[in-house]
Order: C-alpha cells, then sequence, then structure tokens
C-alpha cells in the first residue's frame, strides 16, 4: 500500500499519518447529505463507506465517543457491529459506560458526528480499538470528514492513538 497523499484531504487525522511516515491510502466517496430530511432509513455511515468503498463491514470500524465514570473515552468498532458498553467499562477499568453526548463528542474531537477520526483529535483521550482490528492487515477508519476513510495497518492505529485492544463490540 502506497502513501497516498490527497490535496482534498487535509485533516488533522491526515496530518497526523503524514508527520508520523505511516503508510496509508486516502479514500474519498460521495456521503449521503444528511441535512436534508428524508422518509427513507437512513444508512449508518459507517455501512454507507463500506458500500461506497466495496470494503467487508468488518473492515471498516466507526469512531465512537463515551463517557466512562464521568470521563470521555474513544471507542473504535466495526461498523457491523455495536459498541459494548460493559466490555468498554472495564477494558477501561471502569464501573458504567454510556455513550457521550454528541455536542461533547464534536468539542473534544474537533470533528463532527459522522466524521470523528480517532486520530488528530483535538483533545486526546484515552482509546480502546476492537481486538478484531488486529485480524486484518489493513482497516479503514474515518479521516476527519463525512466521505474520506483513511486505511492503514491496525497496529499503526493503535500506536498512534495509544489505544489498549480489547473485544469490545458485538454482533448486531
Amino acid at each position: 500500500m502506497a502513501k497516498k497523499k490527497d490535496a482534498g484531504a487535509s485533516t488533522p487525522a491526515v496530518k497526523v499519518l503524514t508527520g508520523a511516515g505511516v503508510e496509508f491510502t486516502t479514500h474519498t466517496f460521495e456521503a449521503e447529505d444528511r441535512s436534508r430530511s428524508s422518509s427513507s432509513p437512513r444508512v449508518s455511515f459507517g455501512a454507507e463507506a463500506a458500500s461506497a468503498l466495496g470494503v467487508s463491514e468488518s473492515r471498516v470500524f466507526k469512531t465512537l465517543m463515551a463517557d466512562v465514570d464521568g470521563a470521555l473515552w474513544v471507542a473504535v468498532v466495526p461498523v457491523n457491529g455495536q459498541l459494548d458498553l460493559k466490555a468498554l467499562a472495564a477494558a477501561a477499568s471502569g464501573k458504567k459506560a454510556a455513550m457521550a453526548d454528541p455536542t461533547a463528542a464534536e468539542r473534544s474531537s474537533g470533528y463532527v458526528v459522522g466524521g470523528i477520526s480517532p486520530l488528530g483529535q483535538r483533545k486526546a483521550l484515552p482509546t480502546v480499538v476492537d481486538s478484531s482490528a488486529l485480524e486484518y492487515p489493513t482497516v479503514f477508519v474515518s479521516g476527519g470528514r463525512r466521505g474520506l476513510d483513511l486505511e492503514l495497518a491496525p497496529q499503526d492505529l493503535v500506536r498512534l492513538t495509544r489505544a489498549r485492544t480489547a473485544p469490545i463490540g458485538r454482533a448486531n
């Protein structure tokens, strides 16, 4: 996989990877405009990315923000599953986890919901990556905006986010 630079993809996440000298590939796709109300059911941002990129949903990871005992944490799980809040609390050595308020997530990360990347967040937070990521040579995560995904080795994702890995995802 060759490092690919896309002038239109200069987000903090891309800058982190470039600055670290990590090999990665940017993938752009046309993201659905979610600002209009629609009567049709919405596909999740991650499932939309997997479909647009022609990649298995188990290789595309969504970035979620959770509150663990009063502190924000980042959880990275496959888009074809859900975050297991009890497993996240255990991985964080906490007692209770709940999904973070979207406004708090956007404020802390510097990204908008649907485009939150685990990389290059405004405020570095403790991170847990689902251990299934390590089963693949590369995984896909948000690049910091809707319609931009970054493909990189899961070991690089873990290292650059200073994450721990744990089985925090569960099947839908």
